[in-house]
């Protein structure tokens, strides 16, 4: 069984930048969704950006968009998350997911179907 793995995040200033990576190993194939979701102290989950392993198609929340950018390097079997202009209600923990049976615009918007997820990363955001 595969691991999903993130690092990369940390305390920044509003309107600084952070670049989240998502190491991904074993199961995880071309057919497969493969995002980010996030989950502030006593909020649920949202989702944040969602791809497919195969490309294209990228997906994005309405509260990151234009801000934060989704990729893969499938040489490297890694997912990124570049945030820029981050704002202090970005401060959570954001977790790298994966799932085969769900669509990707379904993940997005219910990121409680995710089958597999990392153990987060910290995000802090002050202002």
């Amino acid at each position: 069984q595969g691991q999903l793995v993130e690092t990369g995040g940390g305390s920044v200033q509003a309107g600084g930048s952070l670049r989240l990576s998502c190491s991904t190993s074993g199961y995880i194939d071309l057919n497969w969704c493969i995002g980010w979701f996030r989950q502030a102290p006593g909020n649920e989950r949202e989702g944040v950006a969602a791809m497919y392993k195969r490309g294209p198609g990228i997906y994005y929340a309405d509260s990151v968009k234009g801000r934060f950018t989704i990729s893969q390097d499938n040489t490297k079997n890694t997912l990124y998350l570049q945030m820029n202009s981050l704002k202090p209600e970005d401060t959570a923990m954001y977790y790298c997911a994966a799932d085969s049976l769900y669509t990707c615009p379904s993940l997005l918007a219910r990121p409680n179907d995710y089958k597999y997820w990392g153990q987060g990363t910290q995000v802090t955001v002050s202002s």
